[in-house]
């Protein structure tokens, strides 16, 4: 009985479904662009936002000039920001603002055609050239509208967008640690430090650079290694000092005392 009602929902679904795709094909191949209309602002407020898109694609060229242009344009342009095609949602949404810059919906344009680009901005791994013009459209939105409702959440957007970048130059300067290219980790990790001053990094970037000092300090030859284990203690009361509480303290503490090992011995 069970199995005989599923099926039952089945084919009522699987029936509903293939009616209902009969009459958006025959809309889509109307030349009735009245009804085209009206099914595209149903379909774009039902949620319905693929349906809409292609209907607005055919509509958008045939209003251009009319009073409903205005609107068109924006759903289309919304359609296909609903529907995670970025790259032209951004590109719909400039086009809005160039051709309605009087329209009510001018902020929320703006506002969508800067944060497309922020759902285009790749992992920190890749190249980050989308990350750096998305908080550049964020920028600029919020200098044009410093009074926003869409404030609050562009101060997250570009906050995680710079975040990313942080990450992704933190990454490329510990590299240069691991592949064990010591002088190459120390000058990267301190250009990171002197260009992202607040960087949630920053205390794991002086824990590279001492780790890096520490291997050249320790494999130096004699008539430099003492010069370079008083460095890295300088080094080592630096993250003391901004961290008192270092989340490295045990591993720091175990090469401190080793590293003064070997400078008493020096003065002994």
């Amino acid at each position: 009985m069970y199995k005989k009602f599923n099926l039952f929902l089945f084919l009522t679904f699987f029936t509903f479904f293939l009616v209902s795709c009969n009459e958006y094909q025959k809309i889509l191949n109307s030349d009735d662009n009245n009804l085209k209309y009206k099914a595209a602002e149903e379909f774009y407020n039902n949620g319905e936002y693929r349906r809409a898109n292609r209907l607005l694609e055919q509509l958008v060229p045939i209003y251009r000039g009319k009073p409903q242009a205005e609107r068109l344009v924006y759903f289309f342009a919304d359609s296909y920001f609903q529907t995670k095609n970025y790259y032209l949602a951004s590109y719909q949404f400039e086009s809005f603002i160039k051709s309605f810059p009087k329209s009510q919906k001018l902020e929320e344009a703006s506002f969508f055609a800067a944060k497309s680009h922020y759902m285009m901005s790749p992992i920190f791994s890749l190249d980050q050239e989308e990350t750096n013009t998305a908080i550049e459209k964020l920028q600029i939105f919020m200098n044009n509208y410093p009074k926003s409702k869409f404030t609050d959440e562009c101060n997250q957007l570009i906050s995680e967008l710079q975040n990313k970048i942080e990450k992704k130059e933190f990454e490329v300067a510990k590299q240069y640690y691991k592949i064990y290219d010591f002088r190459a980790a120390i000058k990267s990790l301190d250009n990171f430090v002197a260009d992202f001053v607040g960087s949630k990094f920053r205390e794991e970037a002086l824990y590279y650079k001492f780790l890096a000092s520490y291997e050249i300090a320790i494999n130096s030859i004699q008539s430099k290694k003492y010069e370079r284990l008083i460095e890295l203690k300088q080094i080592h009361n630096s993250i003391i000092r901004y961290y008192p509480e270092t989340l490295f303290e045990e591993d720091l503490t175990k090469k401190i005392n080793s590293v003064d090992k070997e400078i008493n011995n020096f003065t002994n």
